[in-house]
């Protein structure tokens, strides 16, 4: 490819990536060259001015036709704008929580590390968003795993820090292999990686045993890809890993890092295999005749998740189990395929973005001078520091799913997906599952306002960066709760061909 070819492309449609780079490249060189006495939170703010300064960007391009760079690799169509919008702003509200951390043992030493690390993740989520390629795919995939591994054992002194990096990496290098192995069956049919192109080919597959190893590629795809979204069976790594890596890396991959996965698997599944005939020319899609694998996978999560959570005590391991909750849900509305998937499962994802990074903000401040993990922490925090208690409540009943929240707009909207489709015994679980859910979460509410504050108990600081995180989280959940039709109304004027990628 000669420079008059490379000039030619339309570098623009990839300027909120290329700030992200350029942003973590200076990060890491001004890490690397500063004195060692002087702190890194300044480099933490450097990165939030970059991943603002992305979003910005992102926003100028809402009104850009749908295009595409490098032979197709690169797409920016409604879909990739959408959710970029919501992992930029999940980005920047954990690297708020980031710089507040201030945890007993100390992070200093690698304070600068962890923020360039952050944003590389971040890139990653945001290539895997706009790839129109396996491959491109996949060096996304990669960088944002690579990093979330790292993240998670930064505190390299302590012995649970590395249990869970250890955990995290033999589980993601299993996913990983599992997912590329899929990809390689769909490769080796095709003869080529670019979606767009696979999905041509694959709309003229006759042949039965094809169509049987299309099948197989379809169920190595989805069981890789459900280790990143830790949906069950496939979520033993997820516990552990919440538990014991440091609190935003933790609301990072509960929140940014799902997101990116679910991502990646819509794209993936609905551009591959929506059109390929599962038996014959005149058969249903392989994709549609795959609805009840996915949709017991939705039940499991749901069950699995909330059913194990009620045990928990550690607050980070509730939470854990609370998001393979979320995931199932997430997953009802994949298993539904109604017209109302992309809205639903968007609408979702930006409300579970400020509850959960709300509620983690409280845990950080709750947890981090003592490393104490107990659901006992919380007790008589309503006395302690009345404003983090309500601010806690709101999160907890929008998780819950309970009216005037965006967590119940949510899951009204892909339980009426449900419905429509008729997957009445999915609606049911979910429903189910969301009842038993209230017995958790409505004791941390216990802990908070009824039980009494110990008698040791000091004044709660809340940093800057925290603040800003549970006052913009405790409003979003709010709001969205009450005038849903802001969020969905912004969707539909900017994205109004959610399909595009499709093309």
């Amino acid at each position: 490819m000669d420079l008059d070819t490379l000039m030619s492309f339309e570098w623009s449609i990839m300027t909120p990536e290329f700030i992200i780079l350029g942003v973590a490249t200076a990060l890491s060189l001004l890490d690397l060259f500063m004195p060692k006495a002087n702190g890194r939170r300044i480099l933490g703010w450097i990165g939030f001015v970059g991943i603002l300064a992305a979003l910005v960007s992102l926003l100028g391009l809402l009104g850009h036709d749908t295009a595409s760079i490098l032979s197709n690799t690169f797409r920016l169509d409604s879909y990739a704008k959408a959710f970029k919008i919501l992992l930029l702003i999940g980005a920047a509200l954990v690297m708020l929580l980031a710089i507040s951390y201030q945890p007993k043992e100390g992070l200093d030493e690698f304070r600068g590390e962890f923020f360039y690390l952050f944003l590389a993740a971040l890139l990653g989520a945001m290539v895997m968003s706009s790839s129109g390629d396996l491959i491109t795919l996949f060096v996304g995939l990669e960088l944002l795993s690579l990093s979330s591994y790292i993240l998670a054992g930064i505190r390299k002194k302590q012995l649970q820090s590395n249990e869970s990096a250890m955990k995290y990496v033999i589980n993601g290098g299993i996913s990983t292999a599992i997912t590329l192995f899929g990809m390689s069956y769909v490769y080796g049919l095709t003869g080529t990686t670019n979606l767009v192109d696979m999905a041509k080919v694959l709309v003229t597959i006759m042949d039965e045993q094809q169509v049987y190893l299309l099948g197989l590629a379809f169920l190595m795809i989805f069981v890789g890809l459900s280790f990143k979204i830790a949906s069950a069976p496939f979520h033993m790594w997820a516990p552990d890993v919440y538990q014991g890596a440091p609190t935003p890396v933790t609301a990072f991959l509960s929140v940014v890092s799902k997101t990116a996965g679910f991502v990646i698997l819509i794209r993936v599944i609905l551009s591959i295999f929506s059109n390929v005939p599962s038996e014959g020319p005149n058969s249903v899609s392989l994709l549609v005749s795959m609805q009840d694998y996915i949709a017991f996978l939705a039940g499991a999560t749901m069950i699995i998740g909330n059913v194990v959570a009620l045990r928990q005590r550690n607050i980070k391991r509730l939470f854990a189990y609370s998001s393979i909750a979320h995931a199932g849900y997430l997953l009802v509305a994949i298993a539904a395929m109604s017209f109302v998937m992309f809205d639903a499962m968007w609408f979702y994802l930006g409300a579970y973005l400020f509850m959960n990074l709300g509620a983690f903000a409280v845990i950080q401040l709750m947890t981090e001078k003592t490393d104490i993990e107990d659901i006992s922490q919380f007790s008589g925090l309503y006395r302690r520091s009345p404003v983090l208690a309500v601010s806690m409540g709101i999160f907890i009943l929008s998780l819950a799913g309970i009216p005037a929240t965006a967590g119940f707009i949510g899951k009204v909207n892909i339980f009426i997906g449900a419905l429509v489709q008729d997957h009445f015994v999915l609606a049911s679980i979910m429903i189910a599952t969301t009842i038993v859910s209230y017995f958790y979460y409505f004791g941390i509410l216990t802990q908070m306002f009824l039980r009494p504050a110990p008698h040791d108990h000091g004044e709660i600081k809340v940093p800057v960066g925290t603040g800003i995180v549970i006052g913009i989280c405790a409003v979003a959940t709010i709001l969205f709760g009450i005038v849903p039709n802001i969020g969905l109304d912004f969707l539909h004027n900017n994205f109004d061909q959610f399909t595009d990628f499709l093309k």
